[in-house]
């Protein structure tokens, strides 16, 4: 029994000896992933900073050569435009995939088109993405007879059997 106790010892100090090995490995592993992303990074920044620079010169450029044939503040006018029409197209293209009409979003647009007149149309969120613009209406306003007045309990003729009989 005296030499089980001692084997059940070794196996401890063994599955501590591993987990000690095998953390010391993933902590190794990832600080040189940290250091290559770090590096990585860097580099962007650089290189972010330099196009910067490059467009600022591109900038310059342009403005200087517009100013050869216009007067200065025509030119410098004429640069801001042009720089304001890139930003607006450099906005559009990083713009995220839902926010641009799809294939499937311009089907529904054809099939509300052809829907029958008289007929409801769907609640759709506005181009931000916040929800509906407007709360939903009731089907008859407050106050017309018939109405139940609000937080009472419906009455029986008031309960229309096709209808669902949740509430809100």
């Amino acid at each position: 029994m005296e030499r089980l106790d001692h084997l059940e010892h070794l196996d401890r100090h063994l599955v501590d000896e591993l987990a000690q090995v095998a953390r010391e490995t993933v902590r190794e592993e990832l600080r040189e992933q940290t250091r290559k992303q770090r590096r990585t990074a860097m580099l962007y920044a650089a290189s972010g900073a330099v196009a910067l620079y490059a467009g600022a010169a591109l900038a310059l450029a342009v403005g200087l050569a517009l100013a050869l044939g216009l007067p200065d503040w025509a030119a410098a006018l004429i640069t801001a435009a042009i720089l304001g029409a890139v930003a607006y197209a450099l906005r559009g293209a990083a713009r995220p995939a839902a926010s641009r009409p799809t294939a499937a979003h311009e089907a529904e647009a054809a099939a509300g088109r052809d829907r029958a007149a008289g007929a409801t149309a769907p609640v759709t969120a506005p181009p931000s993405g916040l929800g509906t613009p407007y709360p939903p209406m009731p089907p008859v306003a407050p106050g017309a007879p018939g109405t139940p007045e609000p937080g009472a309990a419906p009455r029986q003729d008031d309960i229309d059997p096709e209808q669902p009989h949740h509430r809100a």
